[in-house]
C-alpha cells in the first residue's frame, strides 16, 4: 500500500497556526506572554525549520529506501508466497488494531530516542538546538536540529525488524511529529482527565525549561506512560516561574551557531582532557559531566537541589553551572 507522510500537508498548518499564534500574542495582554515572540529569535527557529524541510525528505527517502525497507526485507521474508517474519510468524498487515500497535511502538521508540538526546552529550549537542531558545511558542517548535536525521530512523529499525511495513512506520512517525508541534504554545491549560494518559501542552512546558526540578523531564511522544514507568515524569508547578531554554545557550541568533555551538563545545573538552577515558565521557557521557566537578550533570545537580531545599527551603537555590 503507498501512503503519504502526513508531514506534507503539516507544513502549512504549522505556517498558519505560527502566524495565528504570533497574532494573538501581540494583539491580547496576558502576563505570560509579553515575550511570547522574539523577532530575531522566530527567524532564526524559521531558518532552521526551513533547514529541516529541505534535509528531512532527502535523507528520509534515503533511510526509507535503505534502511526501513532493507531491514523489513531481510527480516520478513517471502515464503511459498506469504511475507514471513524470520521468527515463524506472517508479518503485520494493515489491519486498525496494527495501525494502533505500530503508533504504540513509535511512542515507546519515540521516548527512548528523545531521552537519550538528553543523556548522551554527542545526542544533547544535535538535539539542543531545539531547546535554545528561551521563548515557548509554536515557532520554537520547528527549531530543529539538522544532524538529528542523521541517525534518529536507526532507533526505529526494530519496527520493520519485526513486521511492521515501512511505510506505516513513516506515517507514524509523522503523526508523531504534528503532536508534538501542537504541544509548544502556552494558550493550552491542563487538559483534566487527559493528563493522565497523554503528554500535554503543560507537561511540555516542563520538558523545555531549565528550572533544576524540571530538567530531563517529559521526554514521551503523545503518551505520558513511559515517563511515568521509567521515572521522568514531572507536572507542571504553577506555584514556579518558569524559565524556558538551557543552561548553557549559545546567546546568539545566528543559526551557525546555535547548530553547531554544543559540538565546539566538546572538542573543547576532549582537547583538554589528557585521558582517553575523560575524552570518550566528554562525547559520550551525559551533559554537564566533567572529570574534576567543575559542572555538574543534571542528576547531580538535582541532588545538590534536593539538598539545598530540605537544609533552607527558604532560601533561593543558585545553579552550580
Amino acid at each position: 500500500m503507498d501512503f503519504t507522510n502526513p508531514l506534507v500537508y503539516g507544513v502549512p498548518v504549522f505556517i498558519a497556526f505560527i502566524l495565528l499564534e504570533l497574532t494573538y500574542s501581540k494583539t491580547h495582554d496576558h502576563d505570560h506572554n509579553h515575550d511570547l515572540y522574539n523577532w530575531k529569535d522566530l527567524a532564526a527557529s524559521g531558518f532552521m525549520g526551513i533547514g529541516s524541510a529541505i534535509l528531512g525528505p532527502l535523507f528520509k527517502v534515503a533511510f526509507a529506501i535503505l534502511l526501513f525497507e532493507g531491514t523489513y526485507e531481510l527480516f520478513n521474508p517471502v515464503v511459498d508466497g506469504v511475507r514471513t517474519n524470520i521468527m515463524g510468524y506472517e508479518s503485520f498487515g494493515y489491519a486498525w488494531y496494527v495501525w494502533i500497535l505500530c503508533q504504540l511502538g513509535d511512542d515507546f521508540t519515540y521516548y527512548w530516542f528523545h531521552r537519550a538526546n538528553h543523556e548522551v552529550r554527542i545526542l544533547w549537542a544535535a538535539h539542543i538546538v531545539h531547546h535554545s531558545s528561551d521563548n515557548f511558542n509554536l515557532g520554537t517548535a520547528i527549531r530543529n536540529g539538522w544532524f538529528t536525521i542523521l541517525y534518529k530512523p536507526f532507533f526505529y529499525m526494530w519496527l520493520p525488524a519485526i513486521g511492521f511495513p515501512p511505510e506505516m512506520v513513516v506515517v507514524c512517525l509523522g503523526i508523531e511529529a504534528l503532536w508534538q508541534f501542537q504541544l509548544h504554545t502556552v494558550y493550552v491549560p491542563k487538559l483534566g482527565f487527559l493528563e493522565k494518559i497523554f503528554n500535554t501542552h503543560t507537561m511540555h512546558q516542563v520538558h523545555h525549561a531549565q528550572n533544576v526540578e524540571y530538567l530531563d523531564k517529559n521526554h514521551g511522544g503523545f503518551l505520558n506512560i513511559f515517563d511515568k514507568m521509567f521515572g521522568t515524569w514531572k507536572e507542571l508547578d504553577d506555584d514556579i516561574d518558569v524559565k524556558y531554554g538551557v543552561i548553557h545557550a549559545p546567546n546568539s541568533y545566528n543559526p551557525m551557531v546555535i547548530l553547531t555551538h554544543e559540538f565546539k563545545d566538546i572538542w573543547n573538552d576532549v582537547k583538554k582532557s589528557k585521558k582517553l577515558s575523560h575524552k570518550l565521557m566528554y562525547i559520550f557521557g551525559p551533559p554537564g559531566w566533567s572529570h574534576d566537578g567543575s559542572t555538574l550533570t543534571v542528576k547531580q545537580q538535582q541532588r545538590l537541589f534536593k539538598k539545598h531545599k530540605e537544609a533552607s527551603p527558604e532560601l533561593a537555590y543558585q545553579r552550580p553551572n
